[in-house]
């Protein structure tokens, strides 16, 4: 999903959006690699050496990798699991929503 990521984050630059990852690797020198390689520019956070079963996916109840929450600027979880073009409308929808409630619509 990292090259989709990309585009989103290049996309919506400027505009109220945020992209927040949550990595299962178990090695964060691995991870670090990964994260450089891959040119990841958005926040990632650690899952811890558990992995899958480490304390965030644990707190927000993830059963699969990857599961896509998303959350408004307000902070509710309005969907989830989204992809692709689908993801993108939703994404729309929602940056038009916040930008509208901030005066910037």
């Amino acid at each position: 999903m990292y090259p989709h990521e990309r585009s989103l984050v290049k996309n919506m630059q400027g505009r109220p959006f945020a992209l927040l990852g949550v990595n299962s690797d178990r090695d964060l020198d691995k991870l670090r690699g990964v994260v450089k390689e891959k040119e990841l520019t958005w926040r990632s956070f650690w899952n811890g050496p558990e992995g899958t079963g480490g304390p965030i996916s644990s707190l927000w109840n993830v059963r699969g990798w990857p599961t896509i929450y998303i959350v408004d600027h307000k902070g509710v979880i309005r969907d989830k699991n989204k992809r692709g073009e689908d993801l993108d409308k939703v994404l729309e929808k929602l940056v038009a929503e916040a930008e509208a409630d901030l005066g910037k619509g």
